[in-house]
């Protein structure tokens, strides 16, 4: 049986996350600060964490992103109050798979982790001929079953998000996505609102993989519209 684990220091929320989510066979852990919910992130295989923003210790916002800079590629679902608004927008930036605001009906709990999940597996599922794939473009290489990543053989550290934007960019040269496009198709739901946070990845992801970011080699710009990668 999968197991979650819930990092969330209201025990009734808490509670009431583990009452459903059991509903749905999974075993679950929980964790009431953000410190020992961070070891057990890192010391156990988890299905899927539910991580609230505002614990104790650590906050979630500080787990998520040592989750992500240990490697640690569980999908992430953050809660977060209505009053929180930058704390989606940053966790959504350091690796976050989804958010989730305060007080939320069990409806929307169980379509966020089913979402989450389906996503996941339609990552994993990916033929073999297309998870073997290697693309290298001018001094780019891209290694879509390891999400290696390397300029002119030097190995360049990505996020997750940074790493799936690169993979959709070059893997349609020449297509253009506008920024809803990137929510909807990278993090898997219309973060209306949020387009914003794409600017934020591409910035960055030009500063990892372009010689010079101010005049990007691999990922234009199509003024008004979004992005593209070279042709």
């Amino acid at each position: 049986m999968d197991t979650a684990l819930i990092i969330e220091d209201d025990q009734n929320i808490s509670d009431l996350i583990s009452i459903h989510l059991s509903d749905m066979e999974f075993e679950v852990d929980t964790a009431f600060d953000g410190k020992s919910g961070l070891l057990k992130a890192l010391n156990n295989n988890y299905k899927i964490i539910i991580l609230d923003v505002r614990l104790p210790e650590l906050d979630g916002l500080e787990v998520c992103k040592r989750l992500r800079q240990e490697k640690v590629q569980t999908p992430i679902l953050m809660v977060t109050s209505k009053s929180e608004e930058i704390d989606k927008i940053i966790g959504l930036e350091i690796g976050a798979d989804d958010y989730l605001t305060k007080p939320f009906g069990i409806r929307e709990l169980i379509a966020r982790v089913k979402a989450i999940l389906r996503r996941t597996e339609m990552t994993k599922e990916r033929p073999k001929e297309i998870a073997d794939q290697e693309m290298r473009i001018s001094g780019l290489f891209i290694n879509l079953d390891k999400r290696i990543v390397e300029v002119h053989d030097k190995r360049v550290e990505l996020s997750p998000k940074e790493f799936d934007l690169l993979v959709l960019l070059a893997s349609n040269p020449g297509r253009i996505y506008s920024r809803t496009q990137f929510l909807e198709l990278v993090w898997g739901y219309q973060f209306e609102g949020y387009e914003h946070t794409v600017n934020s990845h591409i910035n960055r992801l030009r500063a990892k993989i372009e010689t010079d970011p101010n005049n990007p080699e691999f990922i234009l710009t199509s003024w008004g519209v979004g992005y593209k990668f070279r042709e």
